[in-house]
């Protein structure tokens, strides 16, 4: 048996943080076949766990410092890129006979997406969120430890180029994507300042309580 001097010791509060940040990366292209409507803005859902990622990846640079939320960041891809593989292959396997028929064909539907949003979604999480940790950690020197407002800069900086990116590849030349990117960042920009500050405080609180 190998002594305990030999174990990595990995702090409570970071263990716990990954798990949820792992877990978001999985829920959001879930959650992202909803468009949901909150008064005159529409967005597709998938940007509730997606902001979840942006605060838990800005915490965790807070308490732990940048190097660390990069890792998180990378590491992110193995839930993310597991999950597109997994549903790919349930989706090809035969479809029992005895399931609820409305659920045969909406199965599919809701969790099926092409290629090209796929890659997308791939390329936009890892330059939004490697991009959110830059600038998060960035402007700790600059404004100090205002954590909320770092957050929502940082947030709505980097989901707006999320949004150009994702949008950009998976629908440029199949729709006109101007208007979409437009609604798209607003909407992302007004739950950055509204969610984000708040998340980011939760976290980093929770975080040095349990620590």
């Amino acid at each position: 048996m190998a002594s305990s001097s030999s174990e990595i010791s990995l702090p409570r509060p970071l263990f716990a943080l990954a798990l949820l940040y792992g877990g978001m990366t999985c829920t959001a292209g879930v959650l992202g076949s909803k468009q949901v409507g909150l008064g005159p803005l529409a967005v597709e859902a998938g940007i509730f766990p997606f902001l979840m990622l942006v605060a838990l990846s800005s915490a965790v640079a807070e308490l732990y410092g940048r190097a660390t939320a990069d890792r998180l960041v990378r590491f992110g891809f193995i839930p993310l890129v597991t999950a597109i593989v997994l549903t790919w292959i349930v989706i090809q396997l035969p479809t029992d006979a005895g399931m609820w028929e409305p659920a045969k064909a909406a199965f599919p539907i809701v969790l099926g997406q092409s290629a090209r949003l796929m890659v997308a979604g791939v390329i936009s999480y890892g330059v939004s969120m490697t991009l959110n940790v830059l600038i998060f950690a960035k402007l700790a020197s600059a404004q100090g430890r205002l954590l909320a407002v770092r957050g929502a800069v940082a947030s709505m900086l980097s989901q707006i180029v999320d949004t150009m990116i994702f949008i950009t590849i998976g629908f440029a030349g199949v729709r006109p994507i101007g208007d979409l990117i437009l609604g798209q960042a607003l909407a992302k920009v007004v739950l950055s300042i509204v969610l984000v500050p708040l998340l980011i405080t939760l976290f980093v609180k929770l975080a040095k309580r349990w620590a």
